[in-house]
């Protein structure tokens, strides 16, 4: 219920929980934005909990809605419930399933611990992926590899094909999300700019793509490229044309974003620019063609959402992550 890298790097566990309880029904309980990607032809129920409308309301509504969640989530009569995000919000959730058998991945916090029992496999100084295995793991999976399931987007592939054609784009094209939720995980704007003028130097079209917050940023990059081969689709998609967007490009650029894990997902050539989160925890995973290019700066991967001495991204340089983006065209 916090940002859409979760639900894709949960994906992987469905898939073995679906191998390993194929007759039973499975609901995941998700924020109403990041619904569009569950893969339904695995889950048999979602469950919205919209956590923005929440914290808007009023303490009288809050208490209506509670107990109405509580009411909905009861009468479900759930056998097991996994809190995979491990956090408070997500806790209390579990605490009100009315389902006494809870479990959770190795790193439950702010008090989930006590309302979910922590499973902690092989796996939990690695990835987020394989520390959320290690839950299927410890219920009986024979987890071989590591799939994510995606929802049917044939629709969504001609919408998009059709929307880049009536722009001039009918060939191979680069997808780059400029946009990160923290201020931090930024690469400036600038560079995102003169990388784009190097690749349309080279002959192919730069899609910017992103949700509703990224549409000022994609805008000024625009201006400062101002050539006719940049295609601003920012807010202009939904979740499933965007993942659409992605996989039919031939080579997807951002930094830590929710996005990136739809190309690292569908083995799309990739590359990404990491400073204060660490790749190796909650980076793309699974792909073999990838590159992650970290930030040399001695504190990267410090995790701070803001900060006073912020130069780690701007540590990377355009040269980088060009270069890297030739490899994959190779």
């Amino acid at each position: 219920m916090s940002s859409l890298g979760d639900v894709i790097h949960t994906l992987p566990f469905v898939s073995e929980l679906r191998k390993l309880y194929p007759d039973a029904k499975i609901t995941w309980l998700v924020h109403p934005q990041f619904g569009g990607f569950i893969p339904m032809q695995i889950v048999d129920e979602v469950i919205f909990f919209d956590k923005i409308g929440f914290n808007k309301d009023s303490f009288c509504d809050k208490i209506k809605d509670f107990l109405q969640m509580r009411k909905q989530l009861h009468s479900h009569k759930f056998d097991l419930v996994i809190d995979l995000q491990g956090l408070f919000k997500s806790a209390v959730l579990a605490a009100i399933s009315g389902c006494n058998n809870r479990i959770g991945y190795c790193e439950m916090r702010e008090g989930s611990q006590f309302v979910s029992k922590p499973i902690k496999g092989e796996h939990r100084h690695d990835h987020v992926i394989e520390r959320y295995l290690d839950v299927a793991r410890y219920l009986g999976a024979k987890v071989e590899s590591v799939d994510f399931p995606l929802p049917d987007l044939q629709e969504e592939e001609n919408f998009v094909l059709q929307k880049l054609a009536s722009k001039g784009c009918e060939s191979k094209y680069v997808v780059i999300v400029p946009g990160t939720r923290w201020e931090t995980k930024c690469w400036p704007e600038n560079y995102y700019a003169d990388l784009i003028k190097r690749i349309i130097a080279d002959g192919k079209y730069v899609v910017l793509a992103g949700g509703n917050e990224d549409v000022a940023k994609s805008a000024r990059i625009v201006e400062m490229v101002q050539d006719k081969k940049v295609i601003n689709l920012a807010g202009q998609t939904t979740l499933k044309e965007l993942i659409a967007l992605i996989k039919n490009c031939c080579v997807y650029i951002s930094a830590d974003t929710g996005p990136l894990h739809f190309a690292a997902a569908l083995k799309k050539p990739l590359v990404c620019m990491y400073g204060p989160t660490k790749a190796d925890r909650t980076g793309p995973y699974g792909n073999p063609n990838q590159s992650v290019i970290y930030s040399k700066a001695k504190c990267a991967g410090c995790l701070k959402k803001h900060c006073t001495d912020w130069h780690c991204m701007y540590d990377i340089t355009v040269d980088e992550v060009y270069n890297a983006y030739c490899e994959k065209l190779v």
